[in-house]
């Protein structure tokens, strides 16, 4: 009874089909490391304790980049772990994701040092605005279409790996979780292309208010994660 049960455990697992980092990963783990040196790489140490408080935000907003380059890092990592592939597809996809993490090194930054600086920046000893009301939705549609790309992009791969199932012969199980990311990242477009629409739809002193709309990420995954373990529970469990 505890072999069979043992089998089925190890039957309903992701087996990792990559151990060692790539040339592809070992440079992707370079561009990364250069993005999060690009978010910190202009602070420098404070002689006031107003440059210390200005500094404080700094910190603040870099780890909110940082938390948000990690997550873009070990969602690559589990894909290239789980399936190993570096065809030309995923070589393609992958070099465009690098230039997206590049690209939006800096406006990340500007983002969140806006977040926690309340829209005033200290210039020459005068206080200004970072950003003014009609500039807003350009900056809402820059994060909007980075999201959308950046998760289209997961999408591609794993829709990529599911198409080679046979030849990574995958498991029936794994099989179910490709297509759960697949329908994840899914979702997460569709998280940003509703984010454009509503900075459309809003009134010009409003616009900014879009940017609640990735609230609504933690439900869908609630909602989505809920209804898939149902689903992954009567196939591989309760069949079983």
């Amino acid at each position: 009874m505890f072999r069979k049960k043992a089998a089925k455990l190890k039957k309903n697992t992701i087996r990792w089909r990559s151990h060692e980092p790539t040339r592809l990963e070992t440079f992707s783990d370079a561009v990364f490391a250069f993005a999060v040196t690009l978010v910190i790489v202009s602070l420098e140490v404070p002689k006031t304790f107003d440059e210390l408080f200005e500094t404080m935000k700094g910190f603040m907003s870099f780890g909110c980049c940082f938390g948000i380059l990690f997550l873009i890092w070990n969602s690559q990592n589990i894909f290239f772990r789980r399936f190993g592939l570096t065809d030309a597809w995923i070589t393609t996809l992958n070099g465009f994701l690098l230039f997206l993490v590049l690209t939006y090194t800096y406006p990340l930054k500007f983002l969140f040092t806006l977040v926690f600086s309340g829209n005033v920046t200290v210039n020459h000893g005068q206080s200004m605005a970072m950003i003014s009301d009609a500039q807003v939705p350009t900056l809402m549609y820059v994060y909007d279409l980075g999201y959308i790309l950046i998760y289209l992009l997961f999408y591609l791969m794993y829709r990529h790996a599911h198409r080679h199932a046979e030849k990574l012969e995958l498991t029936p199980f794994e099989v179910f979780e490709t297509q759960s990311q697949m329908y994840l990242n899914v979702i997460n477009v569709m998280i940003g292309i509703l984010g454009i629409v509503i900075t459309v739809v809003l009134p010009q002193g409003l616009k900014g208010a879009s940017g609640y709309t990735y609230m609504l990420i933690p439900f869908a995954y609630w909602i989505f994660f809920s209804t898939r373990a149902t689903r992954s529970k009567k196939l591989f469990v309760t069949a079983g």
